[in-house]
């Protein structure tokens, strides 16, 4: 390659070959990322380096959970009794009390049941569901003035991000709504807590065509839509516009869209 480029840039016979020269000369100049909104973005030979990609549905695991360090030290008064294959809360938990669970404080226990939904392990998780949905089935009453400390393990279980964690945590929320006495009117100032993951994985379902799937409570879409149905049914007249807040795409279930107009008399 001659090293005088500009003579032979002057020459008419080979503008061409000149041009790809110079092109392959620019070509091998290093260019260098910078990060954007700075000065070193306006410097020739750079590059602005594109944002970091975020993925929502990423799971993020909890280290330990409060649960977890009752259960290691011993303090938690259950064990499991036995595996149920189905997960139906209307049946009897597979859950032996070392006391009567109506005699304990559950101020202080259920929340340390409901932190126990975030943990990863499978029979840690497994045996906090179990007890929290005993304790609420055998006290419902019980569970309204410990609901404010309710809120906090819930939102951690549903801030890991995962589909097995998130289900189990709406299905204590819908058995408490359901036995739990006003329950669902106290949770509506809550909603700002709670249902901020709804409004991401509410359409993450399956499509089965004409296919029926019996199994409804394992698709996280179908949850959370009964959940949301079932709150904006107990919640009261304020339920529906706090959850359509959060919830931009969910429409009433109690109230009808349009209603036909009445006839006049004549």
């Amino acid at each position: 390659m001659c090293s005088k480029t500009n003579e032979r840039a002057t020459r008419l016979h080979e503008p061409g070959k000149v041009c790809r020269e110079l092109l392959y000369l620019r070509s091998r100049v290093p260019v260098r990322e910078v990060p954007a909104f700075t000065f070193q973005a306006l410097q020739p030979n750079t590059v602005v380096k594109p944002p970091p990609k975020i993925d929502i549905f990423k799971r993020k695991p909890v280290k330990e959970t409060v649960f977890k360090i009752y259960f290691n030290r011993g303090d938690i008064p259950c064990v499991m009794s036995g595996r149920s294959s189905k997960q139906d809360p209307t049946k009897e938990r597979p859950v032996k009390w070392h006391c009567v669970p109506e005699n304990l404080d559950y101020c202080y226990y259920l929340p340390i049941f409901v932190d126990g939904l975030a943990d990863m392990d499978y029979d840690t998780r497994l045996l906090a569901v179990n007890g929290a949905i005993d304790l609420i089935m055998r006290s419902p009453k019980k569970v309204l003035p410990v609901l404010p400390k309710l809120i906090l393990p819930l939102k951690r279980a549903f801030q890991t991000r995962d589909k097995r964690i998130i289900i189990s945590a709406l299905q204590v929320i819908q058995l408490m709504v359901r036995l739990g006495p006003c329950v669902g009117q106290a949770l509506v100032p809550f909603y700002r807590q709670l249902l901020a993951v709804c409004n991401l994985y509410k359409n993450v379902n399956v499509n089965l065509g004409e296919g029926i799937d019996p199994d409804r409570n394992c698709r996280i879409g179908d949850v959370i839509e009964d959940t949301l149905k079932l709150l904006e049914y107990c919640g009261g007249p304020n339920a529906f516009i706090n959850i359509k807040y959060m919830v931009p795409t969910y429409e009433s279930s109690v109230f009808p869209k349009c209603e036909a107009p009445e006839p006049r008399e004549a």
